[in-house]
């Protein structure tokens, strides 16, 4: 305890460096930057900035309640990280639970590392932070993936190899970004798991997939029987489908296949085929994301 304490007292020493303008570090090649960046400094709340690439959109009151009255008991344990933005100003990378509890327990300072980071290293910095969190939903961790791929240009691959997760388990958390935007807060809401919004990322009829998420809230249904359900009724427009298709005399390569693609693009894809055997595939999106999520998959085979 008496070694934290002693870095917490250098700290405060740092911080005063900080206020100097005649030593403001801008960059890591700057005097006196090798005492700042790394180190634990003690620096006020008022310099700080909340992160706008802040991932996460909602913080739970009474948890930051307890977490203030922590804070007020044995002081802040956990460093946040800031990068720095201009002369004695900073902004959060991570930690903003840490810094809001502060704010609520009357503290004027807080104990941070510092980085001097440009603004896609301080988004893939807060994104992968926060991933990482535990208490995350399924939703804000597919919107976090999403802003890594699109911001930083990221393919699902990088992606994997960023964050630690396997590529089907990416493609599963982004995939729950095509349910309908009030099946989405269901889960954001607890209301539904992830294994309930899997399901019904197989329902491609919008309305019909409303109809079974009622169906879950009102009968509690379990992730098994929705599955159950969704199998039943994809079953039922299958048999339509084919029946359809083969009317047009297609082959049964092309029928298997259909499905095949349909399951790896997340999309009802459809066929034309011609009295000669030739064809075309016809693969449907529904916004300008939804088109970029097909052309990363198809990028990611190259």
């Amino acid at each position: 305890m008496a070694k934290a304490t002693k870095k917490q007292a250098l700290g405060r020493g740092l911080s005063a460096l900080l206020k100097d303008p005649d030593n403001d570090i801008k960059s890591v090649d700057d005097k006196n930057a090798d005492k700042v960046v790394g180190n634990i400094i003690e620096l006020e709340l008022e310099s700080i900035d909340v992160n706008p690439f802040q991932p996460r959109t909602s913080f739970n009151d009474e948890t930051l309640r307890e977490l203030a009255t922590s804070i007020k008991e044995v002081g802040v344990i956990q460093p946040i990280t800031v990068r720095k933005l201009d002369f004695n100003n900073f902004q959060l990378v991570s930690g903003e639970r840490r810094f809001r509890a502060s704010k609520l327990a009357g503290l004027k300072t807080i104990p941070a590392y510092i980085r001097i980071a440009n603004d896609q290293e301080s988004l893939t910095m807060a994104l992968v932070e926060n991933i990482q969190r535990q208490d995350l939903d399924p939703i804000e961790i597919a919107l976090s993936y999403q802003r890594l791929i699109d911001e930083i240009s990221l393919t699902q691959e990088q992606l994997s190899d960023r964050v630690g997760k396997k590529r089907s388990t990416i493609a599963n958390y982004l995939r729950l970004l095509k349910l309908d935007p009030i099946v989405q807060t269901g889960m954001r809401d607890g209301f539904i798991s992830m294994g309930h919004g899997r399901a019904l990322i197989n329902v491609e009829d919008q309305q019909q997939q409303l109809d079974i998420y009622e169906k879950i809230i009102g009968n509690s249904l379990s992730v098994r029987n929705t599955e159950s359900l969704v199998r039943s009724l994809n079953s039922k427009t299958e048999d339509s489908n084919t029946a359809k298709t083969e009317s047009l005399g297609a082959p049964k390569y092309i029928l298997k296949g259909v499905k095949d693609f349909s399951e790896y693009f997340g999309a009802k894809i459809d066929v034309k085929v011609s009295s000669k055997g030739s064809g075309k595939l016809i693969i449907p999106f529904s916004s300008e994301e939804d088109f970029k999520r097909l052309k990363k998959l198809i990028d990611s085979e190259d």
